[in-house]
């Protein structure tokens, strides 16, 4: 699979540990940014890498700041982004087996390193189980149709 991975400034340094990772586990990485420690803005990282979902251009994006919240707000902005913030093994599992979650946000913050790493691996790993899932994940893309729809229509 080819992953981005982006944060800000907080997440820099578990972004660095998350390439690595991801890499190591086979699969393709883009580093989104930022490309130092500097402090930028979470809105502008978490929309490069949930764009390029939005667009096709990668498969799944992993995005990191401070909380987690701020990036899965940003993320939940683009069509057919299903991001989810993760806090566990369960939730990271969860997110992939039922909600078919293409964006990972996690903590810098509040997560420690062996964690985020066992649930970055978990979240690689799980696939969709599809059935009754399937058509809940359905109805999430017939809203965003409809709310795409209705932008048009008033342009």
């Amino acid at each position: 699979m080819k992953i981005a991975v982006a944060s800000d400034h907080r997440g820099f340094q578990v972004k660095s540990r998350i390439l690595v990772q991801v890499t190591e586990i086979g699969h393709e990485t883009i580093d989104m940014g930022p490309l130092t420690a500097e402090i930028v803005d979470y809105p502008d990282y978490g929309a490069k890498g949930s764009r390029a979902v939005s667009e096709g251009l990668v498969d799944r994006a992993i995005l990191i700041c401070g909380s987690g919240i701020g990036m899965s707000i940003v993320a939940n902005k683009f069509p057919g982004v299903r991001a989810a913030l993760c806090h566990d093994e369960l939730t990271a599992e969860m997110s992939r087996r039922h909600n078919d979650a293409n964006v990972l946000c996690l903590s810098a913050d509040l997560l420690g390193e062996r964690l985020t790493l066992r649930m970055i691996e978990i979240w690689l790993e799980t696939a969709f189980e599809g059935g009754r899932h399937a058509r809940r994940i359905g109805k999430i893309a017939d809203f965003e149709h409809h709310m795409e729809e209705n932008q048009t229509q008033c342009t």
